[in-house]
């Protein structure tokens, strides 16, 4: 039961990672009914801008590791992400969006490419160390509560878990309680309605992606936290197994993707913790993802969450 535990504790902590970048995903589906494959690229440039911010904030603190600093960075990540965002959706997908979706998704498979190498030409190809900005330590558990006291349980986890926790209320909040929420829902039923209400669908739209990036951003720095080594290449997979998530939540549903997400990261995790029992190598674990995608393809398309949609003809 403890190496269950164990095991649950970091999924958890992965899959929290995977569910703030499908919401990306699924947040522009929802608007725009395309992929944006270019998605999981700004959730390296939110690593790659923490690694840059990490020296000027940590100043403050003598460079010592601090929360507070910590947190800055996150939030000034985020900003950056988000202003990616905007300036993607406005140069790359705006002009083509009266084009056919074939020509957006191209046109977003494109930018991811451009991305990618750009981080290559302007970081390097070599992977870089992110420094430590909370001076990550195992949390101590009091003896009285038994065998549960030998569970490793990190700092980083808690932060990684509290933060997307909050981020996902704040989501919630910004979609349900606010008029820009508002707007997002209505376009997402039906653009020409929206716009002869008096909504401006392209600040809309330009909010959604700035949204969704900020999340990827977040999630950047979160992840580079626990696992302090990124490339320009680290968004690959991490944005596959984010669409993944996605997909099996429920495509265009935000309960959904962080539904999908936590039980992505928690089912790799297991395998990789039980592969000796569940005789599967413990190299397969990227090979699960895709294994799922196509279980839920075959016998739920619509994903856990997500529901039917009929378009008239």
């Amino acid at each position: 039961m403890i190496e269950f535990l164990q095991q649950l504790i970091n999924g958890l902590s992965l899959g929290a990672i995977y569910a703030l970048i499908a919401l990306g995903y699924t947040m522009v589906y929802g608007v725009l009914r395309f992929i944006n494959f270019a998605h999981g690229d700004v959730f390296m440039i939110g690593a790659f801008a923490g690694l840059y911010l990490a020296p000027i904030v940590m100043k403050t603190s003598n460079g010592n590791p601090s929360w507070t600093g910590m947190f800055v960075i996150l939030v000034l990540a985020m900003i950056i992400c988000a202003i990616l965002g905007i300036i993607i959706e406005k140069l790359a997908y705006r002009p083509l969006r009266d084009r056919p979706r074939l020509t957006v998704l191209i046109t977003a498979i494109g930018v991811s490419l451009f991305l990618e190498n750009f981080g290559q030409y302007a970081f390097g190809v070599d992977p870089q160390s992110f420094p430590d900005l909370i001076g990550d330590q195992p949390i101590n558990i009091p003896a009285s509560w038994g065998a549960l006291s030998n569970l490793t349980i990190m700092e980083s986890q808690v932060l990684v878990f509290a933060v997307t926790i909050f981020l996902l209320i704040g989501l919630h909040f910004i979609v349900k309680k606010t008029k820009l929420g508002m707007a997002m829902r209505a376009l997402s039923v039906n653009p020409v309605a929206t716009s002869l209400m008096g909504v401006n669908n392209d600040v809309v739209i330009s909010f959604t992606f700035g949204l969704g990036s900020a999340l990827a951003g977040a999630a950047g720095i979160l992840i580079s936290i626990q696992q302090p080594s990124i490339d320009p290449l680290m968004g690959l997979q991490p944005g596959i197994k984010a669409f993944v998530a996605a997909v099996l939540g429920g495509i265009g549903n935000l309960p959904g993707a962080a539904l999908g997400g936590i039980l992505l990261g928690v089912i790799e995790t297991l395998v990789v913790g039980y592969s000796d029992r569940l005789h599967i190598p413990s190299g397969y674990r990227d090979a699960v993802a895709f294994f799922l995608l196509i279980i839920i393809l075959l016998f739920k398309p619509t994903g856990l969450l997500g529901r039917v949609e009929r378009e008239k003809v």
